[in-house]
């Protein structure tokens, strides 16, 4: 039992360290060896856990699509569909800023040399597009507002904040997600709202 958690602890390390150095390097310049070190253990250890560095990418991306899906169902207990989706969007700017995981999965999805993978943006453009559906049956939307015109909004912008606050923090501040909202939703939602 000590062995098997031991070499779950190594592999969440790895893990770990692997985000950070996907999230600092890029795909394409991030090494093995980097990672193990990072990690604090041998090549070794590494190649026992994983046999390419794109099986450890693999693994930071599908972590990282887990813990978008666990916070898109968290905001799912807010009253109202649009609620759903502002208090969502204040969780994936909070995970970008606070989580190597989440931040690294979306740097592997947009990194030309990394190829196929899970895309985290496009997971969350569908949640976004699945939401202001919901927000149309539940009478939230503004007249001549449609799922179809919004999405693109404000999936643009929330990416647009998620790639600028790679390299400047304050992109994924509070005040400036609560700005961006003060600013489209009172285009966006209807009188019942």
């Amino acid at each position: 039992m000590v062995k098997q958690e031991r070499a779950a602890r190594t592999r969440q390390a790895l893990i770990r360290a692997a985000a950070e150095v996907f999230a600092e390097e890029g795909f394409a310049l991030a090494s093995l060896s980097m990672i193990s070190r990072r990690a604090g253990v041998s090549n070794g250890a590494l190649h026992f856990h994983f046999e390419s560095k794109k099986a450890l990418a693999d693994v930071v991306q599908m972590e990282a699509a887990a813990a978008v899906t666990r916070m898109t169902d968290r905001a799912e207990t807010a009253d109202g569909a649009l609620q759903v989706l502002v208090d969502a969007t204040h969780g994936l700017m909070s995970r970008l800023a606070d989580d190597n995981i989440v931040r690294a999965g979306f740097e592997l999805c947009g990194d030309p040399a990394r190829g196929d993978g899970v895309d985290l943006r496009r997971q969350w453009q569908h949640w976004i597009e699945n939401i202001l559906g919901r927000a149309e049956q539940e009478g939230l939307l503004a007249d001549g507002v449609s799922p179809d015109s919004a999405a693109p909004a404000i999936v643009a912008a929330t990416v647009g904040f998620e790639v600028l606050g790679f390299r400047d923090p304050e992109w994924l501040s509070e005040q400036k997600i609560i700005r961006f909202w003060e600013l489209l939703l009172p285009r966006l939602a209807g009188g019942e709202a």
